[in-house]
């Protein structure tokens, strides 16, 4: 008798607010079962056999799934590694997740894995790559996958395009859709002084498919001060002004709590996804009384 389970139809993923699902929380949940409209996980944490796979298998088919990958390397010169895409296709068709996603980014070279997520020059040359990973994954997936933007410490000279306009160049080119990092965003525009607010807007609203939140912390580093994208701390109050903003421009999507490091309890997650959803339906009532005006 086979250990995979036959997989249940993906369930959608309501435009609710969600967690990030980490192995310290994994019998948490199977216990408990509590009130989480929807899950996200790495996959590359579920490709080989175990109680991990398992245990997902058997949430999944009471919540809403993401598989969030972090290791195709969209961005890498070195093209997408075969074995690696095809055992992201077995974890699709194994946990049938309602999204997929990936980042903007390289973490391979010279064959050499990086352990990182590396940005990349925007460039004309670069979008012509990245296009081509893109339409190739998403040919071999037989689905859209969202694309992430990414949280940068620096910036290439030789940089041609903005960064939303070169994912918003992105979608129109493979049709994919685009995952927006709020919090990655609010720690890019402090980096660099780039303007927030006009990031959000420079996005195609119909590509936007979710958005994260997470913490960041601040070091100092080079007689400046820097903002990292820690994903171990609360959402700051900056972060969830500049999350009502892109409500207001892309309406209710599904919003998912990131906390990958000092991983708190479960119910500090399921709060701060409380606090996404009370946002959520604020933003829906907005919207309602402006039909109605």
């Amino acid at each position: 008798m086979s250990a995979v389970m036959d997989p249940v139809p993906a369930l959608p993923i309501p435009p609710r607010g969600g967690i990030g699902l980490r192995f310290p929380h994994h019998r948490a949940m199977r216990e408990a079962r509590p009130d989480i409209a929807w899950l996200e996980v790495h996959p590359e944490n579920y490709m080989g056999g175990g109680v991990a796979p398992r245990a997902l298998e058997t949430l999944r088919a009471d919540y809403p799934l993401s598989l969030h990958g972090v290791g195709l390397s969209l961005g890498s010169a070195d093209g997408i590694d075969d074995a690696h895409l095809d055992r992201l296709a077995a974890a699709v068709e194994r946990f049938a997740p309602a999204l997929v996603s990936e980042h903007l980014a390289f973490s391979v070279a010279d064959n050499v894995f990086l352990a990182d997520l590396l940005p990349l020059p925007l460039t004309e040359e670069s979008l012509t790559i990245v296009s081509a990973h893109v339409d190739r994954v998403q040919s071999r997936l037989k689905r859209r996958i969202l694309v992430e933007n990414p949280s940068t410490y620096l910036q290439f000279t030789h940089s041609t395009i903005a960064e939303p306009d070169f994912l918003a160049a992105l979608a129109a080119r493979t049709g994919c859709g685009l995952l927006v990092d709020v919090n990655n965003i609010f720690v890019s525009a402090s980096n660099h002084g780039w303007d927030a607010l006009a990031y959000l807007r420079a996005l195609p609203r119909a590509a936007v498919g979710e958005i994260h939140l997470a913490g960041h912390s601040r070091i100092e580093a080079g007689g400046a001060s820097v903002l990292l994208d820690a994903h171990g701390s609360h959402v700051c109050a900056e972060v969830w002004a500049l999350y009502d903003a892109a409500l207001a421009l892309f309406g209710p999507v599904p919003t998912l709590i990131e906390w990958d490091n000092d991983i708190p309890p479960l119910a500090t997650l399921i709060e701060e996804a409380a606090r996404a959803d009370a946002r959520l339906i604020a933003g829906r009532r907005r919207d309602a009384d402006a039909r109605a005006a």
